[in-house]
């Protein structure tokens, strides 16, 4: 696609239906500071909870939002990202509890196969902890219905029970933007406020409202090997296997997470509009094409979701 195809293409792509997506936004994350006692906002530094955080701003002001931020830190995330994630909690004076995976091994709650198994699945056991240490009745996080069968299932105020767990079969009704958010002693909610958009929607936001982003999400050089159809990123936590070549090659995140399950797509797109050029194209969605968690089996996500994951 040459540039002044590319121009026409961005001309033409309306944006307006953002206004509307902001709008509910906005109102749920104003009616989770309405109806709840102590609500917090995961927040990983990455574009979801980026721009989950931008409509908090329009929602309560600039250093006004009236919920700490929380990370559930895996001790294998990003550099750039964490780093991120603390500049952006400073920039807006922002209450930040990270509560690390690390330190459930050290408690003992956490007990891994082996050395080198992906902690991101115990990060249900840290979140579950934090959530009994703060005593959090609600959890806003960043997760999209577009991204995974399993998140496609769930309800914008998806209830928890006393054992943090998730029943797909016993979800509550919600009609007219109306949310039963009635809770028994140990019960909280986990609340999605961009339930609704895609990842192109994400995408137009961040070029529109011009939101800065960990430089991972863009084009840049990183040494890969091709593994089951992905490209792994190779890292101290994630070596080359005897027999792959390593190679050297352009790259973007399209999401961003634990360095032992994420991994990064060929590009060459080096600002937010090029990304949406590129998301309008793509035929497999960020995390079929990006994460190893959840190639484990079909319904791997469901799984992890009932035992209390994001």
């Amino acid at each position: 696609m040459n540039a002044r195809v590319e121009t026409d293409v961005l001309n033409h792509l309306s944006n307006q239906h953002l206004d509307a997506l902001e709008e509910e936004t906005i109102f749920i994350l104003r009616e989770v500071a309405a109806a709840f006692e102590r609500p917090a906002l995961l927040f990983s530094g990455g574009k979801d909870s980026l721009v989950m955080l931008k409509c908090a701003e329009k929602a309560f002001g600039a250093g006004r939002i009236p919920y700490p931020l929380l990370m559930i830190d895996t001790g294998h995330n990003f550099p750039e990202v964490t780093d991120f994630r603390d500049l952006r909690a400073k920039e807006l004076g922002a209450d930040l509890i990270v509560r690390s995976v690390e330190d459930s091994m050290a408690r003992g709650t956490v007990r891994l196969a082996h050395p080198g198994e992906s902690r991101n699945v115990h990060q249900s056991v840290t979140l579950l902890e934090a959530i009994e240490e703060f005593r959090f009745d609600a959890l806003i996080g960043g997760a999209r219905r577009d991204e995974e069968k399993a998140r496609a299932k769930e309800r914008i105020f998806s209830h928890r029970d006393s054992f943090g767990q998730w029943q797909p079969k016993a979800q509550r009704p919600e009609l007219w933007t109306l949310f039963n958010t009635r809770l028994a002693p140990g019960e909280h909610f986990r609340v999605f406020p961009i339930s609704n958009w895609t990842e192109l929607d994400v995408w137009q936001y961040i070029a529109r409202e011009n939101i800065a982003l960990p430089s991972l999400y863009y084009a840049h050089q990183r040494d890969v090997v091709e593994r089951k159809g992905l490209l792994v990123p190779v890292t101290p936590l994630t070596p080359a296997r005897e027999g792959e070549t390593i190679e050297n090659r352009t790259v973007r995140f399209r999401t961003v997470g634990d360095i032992t399950c994420t991994c990064p797509v060929s590009s060459d797109a080096a600002s937010a509009d090029d990304i949406v050029l590129e998301t309008l194209a793509a035929d497999v969605s960020e995390r079929g094409a990006t994460r190893m968690d959840d190639k484990t089996s079909d319904a791997s996500m469901e799984k992890r979701k009932k035992d209390g994951y994001f």
